[in-house]
């Protein structure tokens, strides 16, 4: 199994993790919308690729684990007296798939790599996170960590069956722009921004 901080490029800044600290409503509205995402990306691809029955059967099981996830932010967010409501997404999973190519199979794998790659800095933002929190929310995201990592690697994996390449260079392409929004500056703090502005 591939160890997220080693795949990785860059650790969360701690300006970030402070920026999360202070804001914690942002923080778990923007989660839960993370959440939503993360199971649209799983039925998108069990829609688009029908052809491809291992892939859809692990899908349909994450996708199910992913509005979990949501069902059990939103019943955090219940018990704070926080209000679900829409704001604007981070630019970092656009930002990522402006680099996703559009013809097949390529544009599969870039997505299953993207989507790797997304799980990956989910789990390393949980871990980063889990020290600074309250009781209750340390606790939440530390039994996030097991099953964000099992995406990660289910993501990976079908990259990596389902090329007929060696899909290191794509890899290391999105890598690198994962760590370059990472560590750039963002205007407004959510789940996958990159260093408030204030403190870059």
């Amino acid at each position: 199994m591939t160890n997220i901080d080693e795949f990785l490029r860059c650790k969360t800044p701690e300006s970030w993790v402070q920026a999360a600290i202070d804001d914690l409503p942002t923080l778990l509205i923007d989660h839960a919308n993370c959440e939503k995402k993360a199971a649209s990306t799983a039925l998108n691809l069990m829609y688009r690729y029908v052809e491809k029955p291992a892939m859809l059967l692990k899908l349909s099981k994450l996708a199910r684990e992913e509005l979990r996830h949501f069902e059990q932010v939103l019943g955090i967010m219940r018990k704070r007296e926080i209000e679900y409501q829409q704001i604007a997404s981070a630019r970092y999973a656009g930002e990522l798939r402006k680099g996703v190519r559009t013809h097949e199979p390529a544009r599969l794998i870039d997505i299953l790599i993207v989507s790797a790659i997304v799980e990956a800095r989910s789990c390393e933002r949980f871990e980063a996170l889990i020290p600074h929190l309250d009781r209750e929310l340390s606790e939440f995201y530390t039994s996030l960590l097991k099953s964000e990592a099992r995406h990660f690697m289910v993501y990976l994996d079908f990259a990596r069956q389902y090329s007929t390449e060696d899909i290191s260079d794509r890899i290391a392409f999105f890598l690198a722009e994962d760590e370059r929004l990472i560590l750039s500056a963002d205007e407004d703090f959510r789940f996958h921004s990159g260093v408030p502005a204030l403190a870059a």
